[in-house]
């Protein structure tokens, strides 16, 4: 297009720098912070950010949530609300600390403190925002409008003060206490995980199962026990049974064995039963340790009665080693048997355990595994494939190993909690309602204490005068107990300084010194809603005014993350949930459906896509493709297909419009057009989109709410409004029909940048912009934006379902009469005498009625003549097929006798069943109803028609071509020829050419 007061829209080469100059105009014009400002005193809809770490690189696995995040924030501004997006770091953790770990080749604590708490630290601060330049940018890149100018960061002091203030509070209500339980562990990292983590980092493994026979003391008999973690028979102490279960006795392979009668299909080979009894008359008896490490233990080795042993696997005895199990703790506990912990915090052998001392757990499996074979005491050893819990940042394996840990005492409100969860608008549903909530169900109270450097730490001072204890809320009481507490920029709240801040003891004026211990991260982020805005130190009408959030998103993961601890929170400090909807967003796969792993070469690199296809075209991609919350297979192509189609289609309809209003020099407000029956039912169908996108929209159906935009913008405006009215904008005079056409054209346009402007920002702006800077006038702001303007109304004045249920049955007829066409081999452009058409459901009669669409129809496919029939028979012939997968759960050995049945079937009887949708046959006797599902029917034509069948509708045309119509698809040929040649010259449209 010759440029003139229209400006060209992008080529395909040229969008991602078309993008770029885009976001440097959102800069220059503020758009994003007069998006806020502009809607003060409005409504507000509140957003949460989830914080992402910035130690890494973003990759195309963030694009989707953050996605997500940037539609209904978009959508809802456009709407007239105030969305306040502020932006946040997660700052502390071991993410932080294993990669600065892996800078300084540091591989343990010991380690870590030879180099300096202090220096690790100023490491980890510095390591947190590596990236951060590269995340800003990334979060710009992709459209996504977010605060990050005055971000929340978990690491600064007035996060850290509302931290404080929250401990305290659980501690005021002595739910933050100190326990000594059996933990989930990381030896590499050496602390302690709570529960939610370890459901983050579950991996299916081959580990060793194995049968062990203890002996039973002054006796021959031997119990046989199973287990998958050798390594903790070094210290165990005693065996476990059910009371209640039936055990027994056998002689088997020379040997007497003790265990499960439920179980017995253990055994190999043959076996004897001598005696049966109940689980309660094994208990108390004793039996000979496997080794001698802590064979002078008292109380030890002995059979106990446990209501956690079960009959699902193994033999029914349960080894039992109370220092790396919860059940085995609390039995050895309540009968004073003795907790042995062989195990250093990093997971080797102690001195203890002579054979293998300093070796690693699970190293010395084999090792164990060989001993008790050559000591006789292994009945068999096998692998066992099953999952197993894995330290979620490091990838070591945890075991469960006693320590001394502080804990939230969750449980204490866990029932208000699953009200709270009650009360969320969880997208999609199951998560909230399953996942989550069975995850509630099952609540333990969180272990919140890490044993580590780079985090928040824990806000409690132990006198070493007294017993007294204390939890301190605020800098401000921090100074008021302590001495010489530094001010301004030299306070510090992190460890090593923490550590040195030493308090008067409120009971006895001893030294108070501060436990050693952060918390967990996901505290931090838990906190958010709260130490954003520095409650309640400052800002507490800020506060109020944004809590909780209406809309939260995040992937599926964080449901046992961030999404819990900020339901945990919350609901303790305010009762109520901080989030009322929460979109679950799923992983991106490979186009394979592997995930994406440096490993496998097959992870997408973001700015390889955005810096080719461009922003949009990804966005598009992404959500169009499949709901946020089902894995997505990426795939490049589906990318350029997202850019060429949806984005490509938009800027062909525009530059259509601008090329055609330039030469017209037509400008909207003047003389008033005639609105023909086109004009009235593209604007119908956009009123009526607009009501679908919205009512997607509002329920977070972001997917649903794309694809019913795509297909307006693709099928009904492009390929049938605007192809259907090129010959109005071919006229040469400009009356009022071809003004109609200007009128109603610039109006969907202009409605549709609007309606897509949430989903694909940037070609949202640049048609928004060259329509304006063309049509607006000279008085125009120059620093207006589409996502400023309100997001479009449904006028329902404005739609006629009756004419739109007319044009679709019209649509689907063309559809299915090009479909002939293509399995005839008749070019689209060669005429043809006539076509039938039948109706199975009534519908196609108003083509009868509208002769306006009709026509329409008949120019389309180029028919001269369309007829509906009630009778097919005389041009297509039926051909039943039995479904058989769907017949086979219905009739089983009776599929063969029903597939005759239906074969069987007369013309008319089918014709009937595509009308009714379902059809009576006979078994004998027997009289059976068959529905759509159940059977199919194919429809041929029948010389010299040619048929086709879909949406309930048949079309059949007349391929015979007379002389008369081979002329007249020669000279459409010819027509079509010339034009394209026009094209390829690069003649303007306005040109007049001369054909000699």
């Amino acid at each position: 297009m010759k440029e003139g007061r229209f400006k060209s829209i992008a080529t395909p080469d040229r969008i991602p720098e078309v993008e770029n100059s885009i976001i440097d105009f959102w800069d220059r014009a503020h758009a994003f912070e007069r998006s806020i400002s502009t809607r003060e005193g409005k409504e507000r809809f509140v957003f949460y950010e989830g914080p992402p770490t910035a130690n890494g690189k973003p990759g195309v696995h963030h694009v989707m949530a953050r996605l997500c995040k940037d539609i209904i924030c978009r959508y809802k501004t456009m709407q007239g609300y105030q969305v306040i997006r502020k932006g946040g770091w997660d700052t502390h953790g071991l993410p932080v600390e294993i990669e600065v770990e892996k800078e300084l080749g540091i591989k343990s604590k010991e380690e870590i403190e030879a180099y300096g708490i202090g220096n690790f630290n100023r490491k980890s601060r510095e390591s947190v925002f590596k990236y951060e330049k590269e995340w800003v940018k990334f979060t710009k890149r992709i459209g996504y409008w977010l605060d990050m100018d005055d971000p929340y960061i978990t690491c600064t002091n007035e996060y850290v003060e509302s931290v404080w203030w929250i401990l305290k509070e659980f501690w005021k209500k002595d739910l933050l206490y100190q326990g000594h339980k059996i933990v989930p562990y990381c030896p590499r990292c050496e602390t302690s995980l709570s529960s939610h983590e370890v459901s983050l980092g579950y991996r299916d493994v081959s580990d060793p199962s194995i049968f062990i026979k203890f002996r039973r003391a002054e006796a021959d008999d031997r119990f046989l026990v199973w287990t998958t973690t050798p390594w903790t028979l070094t210290s165990n102490m005693a065996l476990a049974v059910g009371p209640a279960h039936d055990y027994v006795r056998v002689e088997h392979g020379g040997e007497t064995l003790i265990l499960a009668e439920a179980l017995l299909g253990v055994l190999d080979g043959e076996y004897k039963v001598l005696e049966r009894m109940k689980g309660e008359k094994l208990v108390g008896v004793r039996y000979e340790p496997l080794f001698d490490f802590f064979k002078d233990e008292e109380n030890a080795f002995v059979v106990l009665g446990a209501d956690f042993v079960s009959l699902e696997d193994g033999t029914g005895i349960v080894h039992v080693a109370p220092a790396f199990g919860e059940d085995d703790y609390r039995l050895c506990q309540t009968v004073g048997i003795p907790i042995v912990q062989p195990v250093t915090s990093t997971g080797t052998f102690t001195d203890a355990v002579t054979p293998w001392a300093g070796k690693w757990i699970k190293d010395a499996d084999p090792l164990i595994i060989k001993a008790l074979d050559e000591g006789g005491k292994l009945y068999r050893s096998e692998r066992v494939k099953h999952s197993y819990p894995f330290c979620w940042r490091c990838a070591t394996p945890l075991i469960y190993y006693a320590r001394l840990s502080w804990y939230v005492k969750t449980t204490a409100f866990k029932d208000e909690m699953i009200a709270a969860n009650k009360t969320i608008n969880w997208v999609p549903r199951e998560v909230g309602e399953y996942r989550f909530g069975n995850w509630l169900e099952n609540n333990v109270d969180w272990a919140l204490s890490r044993e580590r450097y780079w985090g928040t730490p824990l806000n409690i001072w132990l006198c070493g005068g007294c017993d007294t204890s204390h939890a301190v809320g605020s800098i401000e009481e921090l100074r008021e107990l302590g001495k010489n507490i530094p001010r301004g920029d030299e306070l510090d709240l992190h460890r090593p300084q923490v550590d040195d801040y030493h308090l008067k003891c409120p009971k006895c004026d001893a030294k108070m010194k501060r436990v050693p211990e952060v918390i967990d991260a996901w505290f931090d982020s838990g906190a958010m809603p709260f130490a954003q805005y520095h409650y309640p130190f400052d800002e507490q009408k800020m506060f109020e005014d944004q809590f909780p959030a209406d809309y939260i998103c995040e992937g599926i993961d964080q449901s046992r993350g961030w999404f819990y601890s900020l339901l945990a929170i919350a609901t303790f400090l305010k009762g109520e949930s901080p989030y009322r909807s929460c979109v679950v967003t799923e992983l991106i796969l490979d186009k394979k459906g592997q995930k994406m792993s440096k490993s496998k070469s097959n992870v997408i690199e973001p700015w390889d896509v955005l810096d080719k296809e461009g922003a949009d075209a990804l966005r598009w991609y992404l959500i169009a493709s499949s709901p946020p919350w089902l894995p997505t297979r990426f795939d490049r192509k589906g990318v350029v297909d997202a850019s060429q189609k949806l984005m490509g289609t938009l800027r062909n309809v525009y530059s259509f419009f601008a090329m055609y209003a330039e030469l017209d020099d037509y400008r909207p407000g003047g003389t008033k057009g005639e609105p023909n029956l086109l004009d009235r039912w593209i604007l119908s169908r956009f009123h009526s989109t607009v009501a679908e996108v919205r009512r997607q929209m509002d329920a977070y159906e972001m997917t649903r709410a794309a694809r019913a935009l795509q297909r307006f913008v693709l099928d009904e405006l492009s390929n049938w409004y605007v192809r259907r009215s090129r010959r109005r904008f071919w006229k040469g005079e400009m009356g009022p029909d071809k003004i109609a056409a200007y009128e109603t054209l610039h109006a969907v346009l202009d409605g549709t940048v609007r309606l897509l402007a949430p989903f694909a920002p940037f070609v949202a702006e640049e048609v928004y912009q060259a329509l304006r800077s063309a049509l607006a006038g000279d008085g125009a702001e120059d620093d207006d934006s589409v996502h400023l303007e309100s997001f479009p109304e449904s006028d329902q004045a404005r739609i006629d379902r009756e004419l739109e249920d007319t044009m679709d049955t019209a649509l689907k007829v063309a559809a299915l009469g090009r479909t002939v066409r293509n399995e005839a081999g008749v070019k689209i452009r060669q005429p043809l005498a006539r076509m039938r058409v039948h109706d199975h459901e009534g519908r196609a009669r108003q083509l009868l009625k509208h002769a306006e669409i009709r026509d329409i129809v008949l120019d389309e496919l180029h028919i001269k003549e369309l007829l509906l029939v009630d009778d097919l028979g005389k041009y297509v012939s039926f051909k039943a097929a039995p479904a058989f997968p769907v017949l086979g759960k219905r009739f089983g050995k009776r599929v063969p006798e029903v597939a005759s049945s239906i074969q069987s079937l007369t013309g008319d009887e089918l014709e009937a069943f595509l009308s009714a949708g379902e059809v009576t046959i006979k078994l004998g006797d027997e009289e059976l109803t068959l529905g759509r599902d159940e059977m199919s029917v194919a429809v041929e034509g029948k010389q010299p028609y040619g048929a086709w069948i879909e949406h309930g509708l048949t079309v059949a045309l007349d391929l015979q071509i007379t002389e008369p119509l081979r002329l007249e698809g020669i000279a459409r040929e010819i027509v079509n020829r010339v034009q394209n040649l026009r094209k390829k010259t690069g003649f303007h449209v306005s040109d007049r050419i001369h054909i000699c």
